[in-house]
């Protein structure tokens, strides 16, 4: 059953118009084709068919928003939900209780209860655990060796996460298990969204096997992480605290599944999504030696050449802005989608209740109608005197709204920090073997990059 046919009179009556339907659909596939073959470059080609078009992949209509300001009304109106196959897929990965996929007074909820942890001002308590982790990352690296560029970034990723977020004896051994087990579980779940299987996905074969292991793997781990806590009666000042403290609407204790589901919901998205970004980080370093050197001239003007700390952070200017340049090119969730929870309207046009939207970061973000010389990287595009020219919602890495990511500050800091350690330490190549192009998963990624650090 497609959209139109549930389409209630109300909308019919309303004079609003139907979207255009996008160019590009096959026979019985609909665009669902284009979509698998090429989805970046089909996302991109959107806007060339209208604000807001019409997509059908078979049977089924989707509407697709492709401007700033319509993305930006889309994510701040109560209107829409998070919801639709994205997250769907998502939900056997991170649970229906968790505050990547719950609505309305839950998610409020929930949102109260984790914000405390990822405050600005709470975030110079992680400082030591950044700057062990950064540094710890550029020794482990030896000279004129090859690094994969994939494992690293998301080794480091992780490690800082667990460390801050989940702090306990254990958490060092248990930061290398959660690496381990959420690189598996992270190929298999793009595999599961774009080629829905169904039931081909339980049959024992060795890549259902790995997957199914390592999702119980990561499971297992939560759950030792938090019965640990419990029984050790210590209280840090951190996530697992929050939530063993948190209280539900009615003033209980949260039940345990949804204890489990924030700390997967919280540890997951966020590492898969700040590795991603750091694997594009080592790519610009290695491609853009020019930005490399400036990075390590205002790192080396700014400590006189200590190793770089995290009270160094806000005032890394050029290195921040190179950070930010490397999200709009290359950001690491290049699509979301929600649900009309309503009969309503965007940008002129009727959207029925139960209609799923979809719109990309990707596409937004690298589009020459919002941004002079769109393609280069050009971390300057982000001076005081020069982001004025970038329209509002054309540029939004965490979201906006309710739904803007809560640890925002968190991965800022940690992401400019390791990208001035590494640029001050090496100068990065790579090598044979090595392939940058973009790897679309459920986020971004190079193909497989290897490099060469270089002692500077």
């Amino acid at each position: 059953m497609t959209v139109e046919s549930v389409e209630p009179e109300g909308i019919q009556a309303s004079g609003l118009s139907e979207p255009p339907l996008a160019g590009g659909g096959v026979p019985l596939l609909g665009h669902g084709w284009p979509l698998v073959r090429d989805p970046l470059a089909f996302m991109a080609r959107l806007r060339d068919h209208g604000d807001v078009v019409r997509l059908k992949l078979g049977p089924k209509t989707v509407y697709a928003v492709t401007t700033p300001a319509l993305t930006g009304a889309l994510a701040l109106s109560p209107d829409y939900k998070i919801d639709g196959p994205l997250w769907e897929s998502l939900e056997g990965l991170l649970g229906k209780e968790g505050v990547a996929t719950a609505n309305g007074p839950r998610h409020r909820r929930q949102r109260r209860t984790i914000q405390p942890a990822f405050r600005l001002d709470a975030i110079p308590a992680y400082g030591s655990i950044m700057e062990e982790e950064a540094h710890a990352l550029t020794v482990r690296w030896q000279p004129g060796d090859t690094v994969d560029g994939t494992s690293e970034s998301f080794r480091v990723a992780v490690r800082i996460a667990a460390r801050c977020l989940l702090r306990g004896d254990f958490m060092d051994e248990r930061a290398e298990r959660l690496c381990v087990a959420l690189a598996t579980v992270f190929r298999g779940m793009y595999r599961r969204m774009v080629v829905p299987l169904g039931p081909l996905y339980r049959l024992p074969i060795p890549a259902n096997r790995d997957f199914n292991r390592a999702l119980a793997d990561l499971h297992l781990l939560v759950d030792e992480i938090v019965a640990e806590r419990r029984a050790s009666g210590q209280k840090p000042d951190d996530l697992l605290t929050a939530l063993l403290e948190a209280k539900d609407e009615n003033g209980d204790p949260i039940g345990e599944q949804e204890i489990h589901d924030q700390v997967v919901a919280i540890l997951t998205p966020g590492s898969e999504t700040v590795a991603s970004t750091i694997m594009w980080l080592l790519q610009v370093l290695a491609e853009h030696p020019e930005h490399a050197d400036k990075v390590r001239a205002e790192v080396e003007s700014l400590t006189g050449g200590r190793p770089v700390g995290f009270d160094d952070v806000r005032k890394l200017t050029y290195t921040n802005n190179v950070v930010v340049e490397a999200m709009r090119l290359r950001p690491a969730v290049w699509i979301l989608t929600r649900r009309a929870v309503t009969d309503t309207e965007l940008g002129g046009y009727r959207i029925p209740a139960g209609a799923d939207i979809v719109y990309s970061p990707y596409a937004i973000q690298r589009d020459g109608r919002s941004y002079r010389d769109n393609l280069e990287f050009d971390p300057d595009r982000w001076l005081p005197e020069r982001v004025k020219e970038v329209p509002k919602h054309a540029m939004s890495p965490f979201s906006t709204g309710n739904r803007k990511c809560p640890s925002d500050h968190f991965s800022m800091a940690q992401l400019t920090l390791i990208t001035a350690a590494v640029a001050t330490k090496y100068r990065l190549e790579q090598v044979a073997g090595s392939d940058d192009t973009t790897r679309v998963g459920i986020t971004l990624r190079p193909h497989r990059l290897l490099l060469r650090p270089v002692a500077r």
